[in-house]
């Protein structure tokens, strides 16, 4: 292995180690090619990252070997500059999350083998309050990428209504993510509610297209909408995060009018810095305008009052208010017999 180098990073010294360890072995790239392309997504993935609590998926050897989420910042053998934030999971334990405050911090969680970025909805400033909505468009089998663009476009019809700009990212696989910026207002529960509102209402507009069954056996060939990506605790890979596939592939951001004329294979470790120097980040407007959900939660509302009321939660989620039961329907049925 040659030695370790030392770069600057954002005024501070990043030790990189191991620099020619293979990371992804079907392409050749290097751990020295992931912190460099880290540092050349710099603004847009700070924009992303920017002082949120971020989970890290972590593969010291690599893709092929070993791999594991970091939620807690160790409490030695870290630099006195890395900076934290303290979240509390749905059980009630806390943990101190790296909070990255500057492109450093990205560097050094590089250094560490982390090939995948997991930041929260929110902000250090308000832990408990999200300031984005997510809208996760998952393909299920039968359907593909392309179903999902599809799918995106009725969303957007939507959020055109609301008034709202949206800004979608490939997901790095087959999906698709749709962000939109709020005012840190509301809890996790109403931002769920917001987002499984929202899901509804694409769901009526393009019911053989899009579903939002939480229970695989009643998705069909359809996209499903993953509301519970808005469950805290929940999260998905940030914009420029790589992740861990042989492609290297990238969760890259979009603009609207090129959906339908992109792959995900088409952005990965070496192509997405060229694409930035090209044309730039495609959310570099992101953070411009927040919105108030207050009409969503007015949509939940009237859905519960038409006897659409809350859906189930991910099962390892304590028993939530007002959650239907979390059984698979199936199960229920033959319990019934």
């Amino acid at each position: 292995m040659a030695d370790a180098l030392e770069v600057e990073v954002a005024g501070r010294a990043v030790r990189l180690s191991s620099p020619e360890r293979v990371v992804f072995p079907e392409r050749g790239f290097t751990k020295r090619d992931v912190f460099e392309y880290y540092l050349a997504v710099g603004d847009g993935i700070m924009r992303a990252l920017g002082n949120r609590p971020t989970t890290l998926q972590r593969f010291p050897e690599g893709i092929d070997g070993e791999a594991f989420f970091q939620k807690r910042v160790p409490t030695r053998g870290v630099p006195g500059w890395i900076e934290t934030a303290r979240i509390a999971f749905p059980s009630g334990r806390k943990a101190d999350e790296l909070c990255p405050a500057d492109l450093a911090h990205v560097a050094w969680a590089a250094q560490m083998g982390t090939i995948v970025f997991h930041p929260w909805p929110v902000r250090r400033g308000h832990v408990d309050q999200p300031d984005e909505l997510r809208i996760d468009l998952d393909p299920q089998p039968g359907t593909d990428f392309a179903d999902a663009v599809v799918v995106a476009g009725v969303l957007k019809g939507v959020l055109d209504e609301l008034g709202f700009v949206g800004w979608p990212k490939t997901s790095g696989g087959r999906g698709l993510h749709v962000y939109v910026r709020i005012k840190p207002s509301w809890s996790f529960v109403e931002a769920r509610r917001a987002v499984i509102a929202l899901a509804r209402e694409v769901e009526r507009r393009a019911p053989e297209l899009a579903t939002t069954r939480w229970w695989k056996e009643e998705r069909g060939e359809r996209v499903f909408i993953d509301f519970n990506q808005m469950a805290r605790d929940r999260t998905i890979a940030c914009a420029y995060s790589l992740r861990a596939n042989p492609r290297a592939t990238a969760s890259t951001p979009l603009r609207w009018e090129e959906l339908g004329d992109v792959e995900p294979d088409d952005f990965d470790l070496r192509t997405v810095p060229a694409r930035i120097a090209e044309i730039g980040d495609a959310h570099a407007g992101i953070d411009d305008v927040a919105y108030d959900i207050s009409e969503l939660l007015e949509w939940a509302a009237r859905d519960v009052a038409n006897g659409e009321g809350d859906m189930p939660y991910p099962p390892e989620y304590p028993k939530m208010e007002g959650e239907p039961m979390r059984v698979q329907p199936s199960r229920a049925r033959k319990a019934e017999a």
